[in-house]
């Protein structure tokens, strides 16, 4: 079961083509590099969590597109955009053959299960 979200009635048109069009090239960016890869991480410099799940990719022998943006201190907003895209409140966000597998520990609990190859 997903969240729940605004539902699109309930939203002017005005407002709809803003959403649509907040950072639009970063969510198509993610979302073609989702299409074109089996194991896509999508991170953030400095974010401890970021490095470990692509250590812990590297050390399995997984093969993946690594997409970063930003920092801390810069970048909040097309990070913002790829939530609100994703659903998935926090970085990294780990997309396997087209699905999110989630973060740091949802990936390392796939790797251990065998999900992530």
């Amino acid at each position: 079961m997903t969240r729940s979200v605004l539902a699109v009635e309930n939203v002017e048109p005005e407002a709809l083509s803003k959403i649509a069009a907040y950072h639009e090239a970063t969510v198509k960016e993610v979302q073609e590099a989702i299409a074109a890869n089996s194991v896509v991480v999508v991170g953030m410099s400095q974010n401890p969590f970021v490095g470990k799940a692509r250590k812990a990719l590297q050390e399995a022998e997984v093969q993946f597109k690594y997409l970063e943006y930003g920092s801390y201190f810069k970048g909040w907003k097309p990070r913002l955009a790829i939530k609100l895209w994703s659903g998935w409140p926090t970085y990294p966000q780990i997309f396997v053959n087209g699905k999110l597998v989630g973060g740091f520990e949802e990936t390392i609990n796939a790797l251990k299960a065998g999900k992530i190859k």
